[in-house]
């Protein structure tokens, strides 16, 4: 892949820091004892950012941070070589505890709430994008919206990247996709969702690829979008683009861990676009990302030789 030659931007609103451990069984009023816990940043946005640090790119990831937590973020975002840019809240960044319990092979997850935010926060953000947004800037906006947030938000971030004349690829889910897929306003370049979004989305099942590529390319036609991407697990990927329709799949991988396939997708499909490449290349990127970061833990998001040996096992099809 060729050096980098424009600028990603990755944008998290509702980070959280995540704290992973075992324990032998988890049990109710004992004190459990716990192994040493595990680290990493987490949201959307950050591991978009992360996946593309990890495979040669380079990205800055624009993160909402509170509290010592929100430091605590910030010095492992350095500490991995993610040019970070703070836009500083009150309160606390929310923390996400997974604790394993090794007899019965479960995993239980608690995620705290984080800072609520305020109009005055909201236009303050809306300053700091338009200072930081620059033409030919690929931005990603990826992860859930904190509360306080309204959901059209997204709108207003495609209002802003089309007066810059950057490009925006948005990756979200719940209301806010709703809002953006049914409703009036500034579009994003490129929409990605999953196929149970997608479903939902419909109102009914998908019954085919064709089904689902008739789907992408009638987000597309309706203004919603100026591409989309159907992410569809295992079956791979359908992207709808101008007058394409793609669908690209890797052979079947060894499963560790499903978490962060999507977010290493965008990132890796991000820095092809943002390198030059082509619908069907950065399409062939994206997915092999998807698939590389299944084969790994998921604080590991996609590993680059993972990456490298699945690009030429990568299926494209033109639906």
């Amino acid at each position: 892949m060729p050096h980098p030659v424009a600028d990603i931007l990755t944008i998290t609103l509702n980070p959280a820091l995540d704290m992973s451990t075992a324990v032998d069984a988890v049990r109710a009023d004992e004190k459990l004892r716990c192994d040493a816990p595990v680290l990493d940043p987490g949201g959307g946005g950050i591991n978009v950012a992360r996946a593309i640090c990890r495979t040669g790119g380079a990205a800055t990831a624009l993160v909402a941070l509170a509290g010592f937590r929100g430091q605590q973020m910030a010095a492992l975002l350095k500490d991995e070589g993610v040019p970070t840019i703070a836009f500083s809240l009150p309160g606390e960044t929310r923390l996400s505890l997974a604790v394993s319990d090794r007899k019965a092979g479960t995993q239980y997850r608690f995620v705290m709430p984080g800072p609520v935010w305020t109009d005055n926060d909201l236009a303050a953000l809306t300053e700091q994008l338009q200072q930081v947004i620059a033409p030919g800037m690929h931005v990603v906006l990826s992860g859930s919206q904190p509360p306080g947030v309204p959901v059209g938000f997204s709108k207003t971030l495609a209002e802003i990247t089309r007066s810059k004349e950057a490009i925006l690829t948005l990756d979200t889910s719940g209301a806010a996709l709703t809002v953006q897929t049914t409703e009036d306003g500034a579009a994003p370049d490129i929409l990605r969702l999953d196929g149970a979004e997608s479903e939902a989305l419909a109102g009914r099942s998908f019954s085919s690829l064709q089904d689902v590529a008739g789907f992408a390319r009638a987000v597309v036609d309706k203004g919603f979008a100026g591409s989309v991407i159907l992410a569809l697990g295992a079956e791979g990927s359908i992207l709808a683009a101008e007058n394409t329709v793609l669908h690209a799949v890797t052979p079947p991988v060894p499963v560790v861990s499903k978490v962060g396939a999507g977010d290493s997708f965008v990132g890796v499909f991000t820095m092809a676009r943002a390198t030059g490449a082509d619908w069907p290349d950065a399409l062939r990127h994206g997915t092999a990302a998807a698939s590389a970061a299944v084969m790994s833990p998921a604080t590991e998001l996609c590993r680059d030789s993972d990456l490298r040996a699945l690009l030429p096992k990568v299926k494209i099809t033109r639906l």
